[in-house]
């Protein structure tokens, strides 16, 4: 009785074999390929081989990845791994793999892995943010994903950075079309662009005291907790939980909170923010996750 979950990264695939309590019995990885039809073929073997390292087989297939597919078309959209843009990625692997497939976010699958065994087991509703290269957010409620009429529940990346002060209006150019996306300020990319230095250099100097870098994680600490405070605003989640290399700075949690209740619709703001517990393995716990156990 396992689980299967893929996540399909921008530099590598994994694939994982859990069992019904969530204890991973195998997981391989291998570099992501440049071409589509590899890719596929990629996941093809790897699931094989976390199946024969389980010594069990799984009926079904949970995928996680960037990007989503169309509700019109079903091809792919959005995603940093170019290859998979304009393909029926989902239709694709279900003919590859031979069974039932759900894709979903990245971002959807970190919010999933979570709420069921992670930093938000204790919530209902929880949203979930991705801060590394880019900038995704995701939604599960009831231990399920909520994806979305339009499959783009949680893109918070690519909503403005809100109430934006002079210097910050009208915002860099975002590859999407936009200007002043939240995925320019709060991803680690962003971070690194208007700092001059990465979250860990910068982290680190604070660390030891240095005031420049503190400021400048002042700066970034408003900036992400203006964004959160909107997300507070719709949603209300009972948990918050930050994924993705920025959310190993340890000095946001000393901050974030009280940053973010100072811009909410509310006298109280008492929702944790926390840090992912499962860490880079929340995709793939994710993917397998959204599938019931047989």
């Amino acid at each position: 009785m396992i689980r299967i979950g893929v996540d399909m990264g921008g530099t590598k695939i994994e694939a994982a074999a859990l069992d019904a309590d969530g204890r991973f019995q195998a997981r391989v990885r291998a570099p992501t390929p440049a071409d589509y039809a590899d890719q596929l073929e990629a996941v093809r073997s790897l699931v094989a081989e976390a199946e024969r390292q389980a010594g069990a087989t799984a009926a079904r297939i949970g995928v996680g990845g960037p990007g989503s597919p169309s509700p019109a078309t079903g091809l792919m959209r959005n995603s940093n791994t170019a290859a998979l843009n304009g393909r029926p990625f989902p239709a694709d692997l279900e003919r590859t793999l031979g069974r039932p497939v759900r894709y979903a976010n990245d971002a959807n699958c970190l919010a999933l892995s979570e709420a069921v065994d992670g930093a938000a087991a204790d919530g209902r509703v929880v949203f979930a943010a991705i801060l590394g290269t880019g900038c995704g957010g995701g939604l599960a409620v009831d231990r399920q994903v909520v994806p979305g009429r339009n499959l783009i529940a949680g893109e918070w990346g690519h909503a403005p950075l809100p109430w934006p002060r002079d210097d910050e209006y009208p915002g860099p150019k975002c590859w999407c079309g936009r200007r002043g996306c939240l995925e320019l300020w709060v991803s680690g990319k962003g971070f690194a662009r208007h700092a001059g230095a990465s979250g860990e250099e910068v982290a680190a100097a604070a660390a030891e005291g240095d005031g420049e870098a503190i400021a400048l994680l002042d700066v970034y600490v408003d900036r992400l907790a203006r964004g959160l405070a909107v997300i507070v605003d719709i949603v209300d989640p009972d948990v918050i939980v930050l994924g993705g290399g920025m959310s190993n700075i340890d000095r946001l949690y000393e901050t974030l909170g009280p940053t973010i209740g100072r811009h909410v619709f509310s006298d109280v703001f008492t929702t944790p923010v926390r840090k992912a517990l499962h860490g880079d393995s929340s995709g793939v716990r994710g993917a397998a996750w959204l599938w019931p156990l047989e």
